[in-house]
């Protein structure tokens, strides 16, 4: 049985990606691109962001540290620590609105 702390891993990633001159850092916790479940710890420095991109399938943003901001065309949802986001099935952004670090969860379709 494997374990991680995500205590640990949001400490360690927001160094990354405060010290990253992208503003970013992530790592991969479980799964990976060859499996249908996948969580990633993903950190982002304020005021940087993921810019638009696709959903691979079913997935979740739970927000460890600070603010995000996720948005799919005209709409937008800001999160703070604690809260979970659904992400849409459509393209959509995420941005930091304070230094913060999130668990993405993604499940994709397939057998």
């Amino acid at each position: 049985m494997e374990a991680a702390s995500l205590v640990d891993l949001v400490e360690e990633q927001l160094a990354a990606a405060v010290a990253a001159s992208s503003g970013r850092s992530a790592r991969t916790v479980v799964g990976g691109q060859d499996k249908r479940l996948r969580q990633a710890v993903i950190a982002l420095a304020g005021g940087e962001r993921l810019d638009e991109h696709e959903n691979p399938g079913e997935a979740t943003v739970q927000v460890l540290r600070g603010e995000v901001r996720m948005v799919s065309g005209a709409d937008s949802r800001d999160a703070v620590a604690g809260e979970l986001l659904v992400v849409p099935d459509a393209r959509h952004s995420l941005e930091a609105l304070t230094d913060a670090v999130v668990l993405l969860t993604v499940a994709k379709g397939g057998t």
